[in-house]
């Protein structure tokens, strides 16, 4: 990469990305550059003779999880024989919902994290799908990317793809569909998500962009390419950072006095033909812009981290007490649901009093068990 300053990258490759889908052989040439990844039991299912992924149900639990159980060593002996040539170290970081789900537990993961990049070790992170049930398994490993990105604070999250980038509209099926290089609301994106993903893999475009939308959130770049040119990951970002380095220029030689017209113009002309010309020499790919004002560490993993236990609905006194920070009291409370315990993690909803539909407020701490909040209000 180009300047000295050192980038905190995680690479999220699919199953579908480093293995075959018709033979499950490794894709070798990809592999060379994972720093997270997914899928050991995926990778693993041609030594054990199994054509395709079993099923994802209750039945299958225990299948599945044998296989991931047998595919993690294969998969980190080939990590670990295909990094010993760059004399590179690396380690496995195995994670459930469950172990960021507690605040300690998840400062633990961070601070290892940390250390390892310290010690010059890339860090492999996989969901640890031996362990993991449906009700502590992230669902996917785009969710689990972006909350490690996240984690980490890291500068780009690159989400590895079959595609070259977002499209407006399927691009197999619709010539002119139009490419979207460059998101700055992940929320208003209008973009065809038609592609489910592989049978090996476990998600689709629709999982992109909720990665995207979590990591840009605390402050992540996020960006969308093709997995089979994993060359093309230097390259962005070499014009990422060199597309920054030039609108820093041209923000500094602006005058403190106000612009004429002219040379404000002037002035756009020329950021704009830096960008065009930067954007010329980057491969295909979609931008995800970070959110200018990110949310703190502690608020990304009330929201990501853990699971609410339970629904509290509120009215909107109780919504403005909490938005200047006063606490909830009982009388503001309108119903709950659910069961929880204090301490756990639960839903606020503010219930209009003029208009039907509720609005979801981020994630709380319940400082009363479920019942006694029913036996308060």
């Amino acid at each position: 990469m180009k300047g000295n300053k050192h980038l905190t990258i995680v690479i999220k490759l699919g199953s579908s990305s480093i293995v075959h889908e018709k033979t499950h052989q490794p894709l070798l040439s990809i592999l060379t550059l994972i720093v997270e990844t997914a899928g050991p039991s995926r990778s693993d299912l041609r030594r054990m003779d199994v054509e395709k992924k079993p099923r994802n149900q209750p039945k299958n639990l225990p299948r599945i999880q044998a296989l991931a159980a047998i595919g993690q060593c294969r998969l980190m002996t080939l990590y670990d024989s295909l990094f010993e040539h760059l004399r590179q170290p690396i380690a496995q970081v195995l994670l459930t919902r469950n172990d960021i789900a507690d605040r300690t537990q998840y400062q633990n993961a961070k601070n290892t994290f940390v250390e390892l990049f310290n010690l010059g070790v890339i860090p492999i992170v996989n969901e640890n799908d031996t362990l993991a049930v449906s009700e502590i398994r992230f669902g996917d490993n785009d969710t689990l990317s972006a909350i490690t990105a996240a984690m980490l604070q890291a500068d780009y999250l690159f989400l590895m793809t079959d595609v070259d980038c977002l499209y407006d509209k399927n691009p197999r099926t619709n010539p002119d569909a139009l490419p979207i290089e460059v998101v700055e609301d992940v929320t208003s994106l209008q973009a065809d998500v038609s592609s489910v993903g592989s049978s090996l893999g476990t998600g689709g475009m629709a999982t992109k962009l909720v990665a995207a939308r979590l990591a840009t959130s605390k402050g992540v770049t996020t960006v969308i390419t093709r997995s089979s040119n994993p060359g093309n990951i230097a390259s962005i970002v070499d014009y990422c950072q060199s597309l920054k380095q030039a609108q820093a220029r041209a923000q500094q030689d602006t005058p403190s006095r106000s612009l004429t017209p002219a040379e404000d113009d002037s002035l756009s002309n020329s950021i704009s033909s830096l960008q065009l010309e930067a954007i010329s020499k980057a491969p295909l790919h979609t931008r995800f812009l970070p959110d200018p004002k990110p949310i703190g560490d502690r608020s990304f993993w009330l929201l990501h981290g853990i699971a609410a236990h339970g629904t509290i609905f509120i009215d909107e006194g109780a919504h403005r007490a909490l938005i200047s920070k006063a606490g909830l009291l009982p009388a503001g409370i309108v119903d709950v649901e659910g069961h929880f315990v204090e301490q756990e993690a639960v839903r606020l909803v503010v219930v209009p009093t003029k208009h039907p539909a509720p609005s979801n407020l981020p994630n709380g701490h319940a400082i009363h068990a479920s019942n006694d909040s029913r036996e308060h209000r």
